[in-house]
């Protein structure tokens, strides 16, 4: 069974081996990592172009996957890399189960009411943030269309006990036990 291994790990500088640790962990439950970085992409004559065509590849492992996995562990503010969303997203669209995990267990209106809240709640008793937006209260683990399409996959989403290193592997391991059993 193929796994896409969606996440922010891409952005880091020691990204293949990130990968390459993710891929050896899948391994040792009997399944095949896809990682993003395994497509060899020569720059094109632009940056946009360069982008499209990593774009594309991304794209084309996830068709060839059986499953996703993302790291939706906050990354550059208070939701998962927007990226990793947009892959969870094609493969929801594609059928595909979807599982997720990130290693921050405080829920996203936690999380927002934290970087942007107001301290203040309107009539009706809801948080609102700065600018006098409501906040989500669903007690999920990311905006509910990341949660929701996970949980319509078939897939979980298991968030760490205690707060962990946005590369710490320990829940997604949890899953790939789920998944071999």
């Amino acid at each position: 069974m193929k796994i896409y291994l969606a996440g922010p790990e891409v952005f880091f500088p020691d990204a293949d081996e990130l990968g390459a640790r993710k891929k050896q962990i899948c391994e040792k439950y009997g399944f095949t990592g896809l990682f993003p970085l395994d497509t060899q992409i020569a720059p094109a004559a632009t940056a946009s172009a360069t982008g499209f065509l990593i774009s594309h590849e991304n794209e084309q492992l996830i068709r060839a996957c059986d499953l996703v996995i993302a790291n939706l562990t906050p990354f550059r503010g208070a939701s998962a890399d927007v990226g990793t969303v947009y892959e969870i997203g094609l493969a929801r669209g594609m059928g595909k189960p979807i599982h997720g995990y990130t290693n921050d267990p405080e829920l996203y209106h936690s999380r927002l009411n934290a970087l942007f809240g107001s301290g203040t709640e309107q009539p009706q008793g809801q948080l609102c943030d700065s600018d006098g937006l409501k906040i989500e209260e669903f007690d999920l683990r990311d905006n509910l269309m990341i949660d929701g399409g996970i949980h319509a996959s078939g897939g979980h989403f298991i968030a760490a006990q205690k707060k962990a290193a946005i590369t710490e592997t320990a829940a997604f391991e949890k899953i790939l036990i789920r998944l071999s059993r």
